[in-house]
């Protein structure tokens, strides 16, 4: 039993709300489509102030491990949408729903600071639904070949990102090759990733760009990206970060 699994089962018992998943579960194997998840308590503090927490990946990685309180479910599965309406519901339960943020005003070149209300932000439906397996079928437009694609979790964007990390300066890492390979699960009826690795290594251009324009389609999420007025009555777009500072409101 994994880490994660392990750490729900222990926290059963402890205060927790049920959060609600933009996914709707469509994408997990059991279905689930919300999620018990523990209040931030005052031993949490410890996480949110620690220096081995500076990296955004590192604080959002160990608080879905000790705050999200389901047995038998690896929150590296879970979708970015999903880990964000976590973060939300954490940060909204233990600071408020209040959200400073901090833009330029594009007349003045002053910075200034608005208030945005977390509790507000809406969460928008796919263009596009998976069959019933999570994956979605499409009909590349270049080479007429017929595939099942599934949308990245985030244990599989690490594991592309810590590609991209070994590779030396100056060296390209085969990051587009490596996501598809993790995104295709069938090609033309055949699971067999020796071929599906071959196919992705010749895939034209104009395939690939599809594959990334249906994935978007596909994709549940939460609207973080507003419109501000700044002081000098200008209009600015923001939008709202995941991290550090996200759960530093008031340190």
């Amino acid at each position: 039993m994994d880490e994660s699994r392990l750490q729900g089962q222990m926290n059963m018992d402890l205060p927790h709300d049920v959060v609600k998943l933009p996914s709707g579960g469509k994408f997990y194997a059991n279905k689930k489509s919300s999620l018990k998840v523990g209040y931030l308590t005052a031993q949490d503090e410890n996480i949110l102030m620690s220096p081995a927490m500076m990296q955004d990946e590192n604080i959002i990685a160990t608080l879905l491990k000790q705050k999200v309180y389901e047995p038998n479910f690896n929150v590296d599965e879970l979708l970015d949408s999903d880990v964000q309406a976590i973060l939300i519901f954490l940060r909204n339960t233990a600071f408020g729903p209040e959200y400073n943020i901090t833009s330029t005003d594009p007349v003045t070149k002053k910075r200034f600071e608005t208030q945005l209300l977390l509790d507000e932000l809406q969460t928008e439906d796919p263009e596009i639904e998976p069959n019933e397996r999570g994956y979605f079928e499409l009909t590349l437009p270049s080479s007429g070949r017929k595939v099942e694609c599934k949308l990245l979790n985030v244990g599989e964007q690490r594991d592309i990102e810590k590609v991209s990390n070994s590779y030396p300066k100056g060296m390209v890492a085969p990051i587009a090759t490596k996501r598809l390979e993790k995104q295709i699960m069938s090609l033309d009826g055949d699971d067999n990733k020796a071929n599906i690795s071959i196919f992705i290594t010749q895939m034209p251009i104009q395939d690939s760009k599809y594959i990334r324009k249906m994935m978007s389609k596909a994709e549940p999420r939460i609207n973080l990206d507003r419109q501000i007025t700044a002081p000098s009555g200008e209009k600015v777009d923001v939008s709202i970060n995941f991290g550090v500072e996200f759960f530093r409101p008031f340190f």
